[in-house]
């Protein structure tokens, strides 16, 4: 892969001067002279050269020679998922050697190696980074999955003190990451199509940094499915978000796990038999990304195969400028060290001539598609038949126990009703009494400050804290079980 050329900024050529943004602790950090010595050594033209400076263990100390992965036959099904599921389908053999040709090799794999990846995995990341998003300058690393990309990014922009903006109901696992380390959230309201551009603005343009400490420069966002209220950003609020960044310099993070489930779009020809063809009708089913639009390198985008392939893979990797790539590589040279060879390996040997290729990559993608959206619309069924509503809104005002305006006066964002109150009671009797659990919004809520709100016609995060997060990844008898249940206890709740 032919290298960047970089200015003298640190940054590529088009990408603008970000530097700024980095977090002390980034500055600061040094590379780690010891792998530096693996980048030194991997570009020595010399054949045969004798490495004695790296305690590898020898590769034929290795106690495997050959790794098989039996995965389905992509090419021979319609619907390969369907078929892989039901054990109706064939089966493909994709295999990594140690002395036979393959994509990567055993003994390529397993020696120590640098921050970013194995360069064979990123070869063929990156190749399928700039087929899918197009992104105009743009670096891959490799992440021991979603949550560690994420974290290092957080590490990477925040200082104690600092303020991230984030959708006002977010997914906490992430959410509560940068806390431990001062930096704090604030919510950005949202309508059913997700974060809504001119409140993300509102907040900048009237930030006061005598009351609150400098304006926030980082926007956490899950554009596609977002966590948990399922909602998609549509490319106009895409475009206005990323006019918004470049206005008040902004560094976007998008986190997009569900970016290949997307659901109720409209469908192509996609039963072509030529592969670019194929991948080229794929893509254009998929909402373009921020990243696609990103002509300043401020975009960092966080991939994972958990959703797609396993989560247990552990394996994800993130698309970013030259600039802030190398100093991820750093922290990782110096911390959790590159993913497992094991990942890595099969990664390459699906995406190679050997395996799936990318094309067999996008036909399993549409098929797993298609099944998670089946799944969905059962479950909407299911609801429809007892007459609920999803992302799963109730309507506590109809409770005999609901108490309205209970607080007057004082703060815009203290609670008026006792809404959060009987949520939680719902959610108690649900699990305990009908056996089955869903997730209140009350988990993914930002706290909210009244600095950020306009005081007139607010209404509190509080009082609209009204719903559970249902999955709908289980299969037909657990949904058609766990809306019953959930149908049986809001009746009973509703009757207390």
């Amino acid at each position: 892969m032919e290298e960047p050329q970089i200015n003298s900024n640190g940054t590529d050529n088009g990408d603008i001067d970000l530097s700024h943004h980095l977090s002390d602790e980034a500055r600061n950090r040094v590379a780690n002279p010891l792998k530096d010595i693996i980048r030194v050594i991997s570009e020595c033209p010399v054949i045969d050269l004798i490495s004695m400076a790296n305690g590898d263990p020898h590769h034929s100390l290795y106690p495997f020679r050959q790794i098989m992965y039996e995965v389905p036959s992509v090419q021979d099904a319609p619907d390969p998922v369907t078929s892989w599921r039901n054990n109706s389908g064939l089966a493909q053999i994709i295999r990594s050697y140690k002395d036979k040709e393959c994509a990567l090799s055993i003994r390529d794999a397993f020696p120590y190696s640098r921050a970013a990846g194995l360069q064979q995995c990123i070869d063929v990341l990156t190749d399928f980074t700039k087929l899918m998003f197009a992104p105009p300058n743009h670096h891959v690393m490799l992440t021991l999955g979603n949550s560690d990309g994420i974290t290092k990014v957080f590490r990477l922009f925040g200082e104690k003190g600092d303020h991230f903006l984030t959708d006002e109901f977010s997914f906490p696992s992430m959410t509560n990451s940068p806390l431990a380390y001062g930096v704090k959230w604030v919510g950005v309201k949202m309508d059913p199509g997700g974060i809504i551009p001119e409140e993300l603005e509102r907040i900048l343009a009237k930030w006061d940094e005598v009351k609150s400490g400098r304006r926030p420069r980082v926007l956490y966002i899950v554009p596609v499915g977002q966590n948990p209220t399922g909602s998609t950003l549509t490319v106009d609020r895409r475009k206005k978000i990323y006019a918004i960044a470049q206005r008040w310099d902004l560094i976007i993070m998008e986190d997009d796990p569900y970016y290949f489930l997307q659901y109720d779009i409209p469908q192509t020809n996609c039963a072509s038999t030529d592969p670019d063809e194929f991948i080229k009708n794929f893509r254009s089913t998929l909402i373009p990304t921020f990243l696609s639009m990103d002509v300043d390198g401020r975009v960092l985008r966080i991939d994972t195969f958990s959703k797609v392939l396993a989560p247990g893979m552990r394996l994800g990797w993130i698309t970013s400028n030259k600039l802030f790539h190398q100093k991820l590589a750093d922290y990782t040279d110096s911390s959790t060290q590159p993913p497992h060879a094991f990942g890595q390996m099969f990664v390459t040997e699906m995406l190679s001539e050997h395996g799936w290729k990318v094309e067999g990559f996008c036909r399993w993608l549409k098929s797993l598609r298609m099944d998670y959206q089946s799944r969905r619309d059962f479950l909407l069924d299911v609801f429809s038949a007892r007459r609920m509503f999803v992302w799963i809104e109730v309507f506590f005002e109809r409770h005999p126990r609901f108490v309205r305006e209970q607080y007057s006066g004082g703060s815009p964002v203290v609670a008026r009703t006792n809404t959060e109150q009987l949520l939680k009671e719902l959610f108690e009797r649900l699990m305990n009494t009908q056996g089955v659990v869903f997730i209140p919004s009350s988990t993914f809520a930002i706290p909210e400050n009244p600095l950020w709100v306009e005081s007139d016609g607010h209404v509190p995060l509080s009082d609209r804290n009204r719903f559970l997060r249902a999955t709908f990844a289980g299969t037909e008898d657990i949904i058609e079980k766990g809306m019953i249940r959930l149908g049986n206890g809001l009746r009973e709740f509703f009757q207390d």
